[in-house]
């Protein structure tokens, strides 16, 4: 039965009530529509991160909606072959990635094109994707949903497969107020979600926010100097992104194969001043995020500040943060980039990677 037909019938049913009670207080009855009661939730934010967490109109942020994004997380029933779920590849102890260059745990087994991204803090990014292909949260979740190397599903088949389930029906009923599921709804729970997967208490930011166990120690203190002297133009404190894009000398050549995705940002604008340029990677938890870059090319953090030392390459979209002083890359010597690396293991958040409100929900 649909909802606007209970709601029918409700109304139906209180009028043939007063009509034969003859009840005089029933003529001025104000008939009432019952809406599903849902919690309105708001996530805890780190004082130095945001005052909140943004929430479309259209899909406010509910307990019950994030509940049902959760279940649906983890679920591999979201996949063709009933394998594969979200956390296939965004594991919670590995802060929502994979520790794969390339991962191969899709549907297909192919390694995809693109290094498995960090959900931490996904609720501020401005352009999701390495090329920024997604502009909501809502819709994130439609291409990994549906592409065949990773879960393969078709969306209108997932709806079914969701309506027939013992427990799924109820939980979108309580959520949205619908008994009919939708790919939309589907992308809604899970984007409510995902805008609770938040990283803000490392010991850089207890350090930040004065509080207990923010203690650094020399070494990485001055890393935090030379970090900030150096690459925080980019990574800009906070959430250590500036939700940008750009060329960081990678490569100067891009194949246009498998619909240019080497293209990066380009191939999304179309425009060539666009071409190898990839999102800013937030840097929260980036000791336990390898490999590196959009391809996981780099396997340890030496290795990523080594590039950005020796190894930029020219090309004519490359980064002018990038090309200065008559030379290509960041002066560094062996100390300061140690340093550096020091101040950045400082960013873990232990916290994070342990809360239960992001794992699993135990039925």
């Amino acid at each position: 039965m649909t909802l606007k037909r209970m709601r029918y019938n409700w109304i139906y049913t209180l009028l043939v009530y007063c009509s034969l009670t003859g009840l005089a207080s029933c003529d001025k009855a104000e008939l009432i529509v019952a809406e599903p009661v849902v919690e309105k939730y708001n996530p805890a934010v780190p004082s130095n991160l945001a005052a909140s967490v943004p929430s479309p109109e259209r899909n406010p942020t509910t307990k019950e909606g994030v509940l049902l994004g959760r279940m649906l997380f983890f679920d591999p029933i979201l996949s063709k072959n009933g394998k594969v779920s979200c956390a296939s590849c965004h594991q919670p102890e590995k802060a929502f990635t994979d520790g794969a260059a390339l991962s191969t745990a899709g549907v297909s087994g192919k390694p995809l094109l693109r290094h498995v991204p960090t959900l931490a803090n996904v609720a501020w990014m401005q352009g999701l994707f390495w090329d920024g292909g997604a502009k909501d949260l809502e819709s994130l979740s439609f291409g990994p949903l549906t592409h065949p190397d990773e879960m393969g599903q078709n969306l209108k088949e997932l709806a079914q497969k969701l309506q027939q389930h013992k427990k799924y029906p109820v939980l979108f009923q309580k959520a949205f107020g619908t008994d009919s599921i939708t790919s939309a709804a589907i992308g809604r729970a899970l984007a409510q979600f995902q805008r609770t997967i938040i990283s803000g208490n490392s010991r850089y930011d207890k350090y930040v926010r004065n509080e207990a166990g923010g203690t650094l120690s020399e070494p990485e203190l001055k890393g935090l100097v030379l970090f900030k002297e150096n690459c925080s133009t980019c990574h800009t404190s906070g959430f250590f992104t500036d939700n940008q894009y750009h060329n960081n000398g990678l490569d100067n050549t891009y194949s246009e194969a498998n619909e240019a995705m080497e293209f990066g940002r380009g191939r999304i604008t179309g425009l060539p001043k666009d071409i190898g340029k990839y999102k800013t990677p937030t840097l929260r938890n980036i000791a336990i995020t390898a490999p590196y870059m959009h391809d996981g090319r780099f396997d340890t953090l030496d290795q990523v500040l080594e590039h950005y030392t020796s190894g930029i390459i020219q090309s004519a979209t490359l980064a002018p943060e990038l090309q200065q002083h008559g030379r290509l890359g960041i002066p560094l010597t062996a100390a300061e980039k140690e340093s550096i690396i020091q101040f950045l293991k400082t960013l873990t958040d232990e916290e994070f990677l342990k809360n239960p409100e992001l794992l699993p929900v135990v039925e």
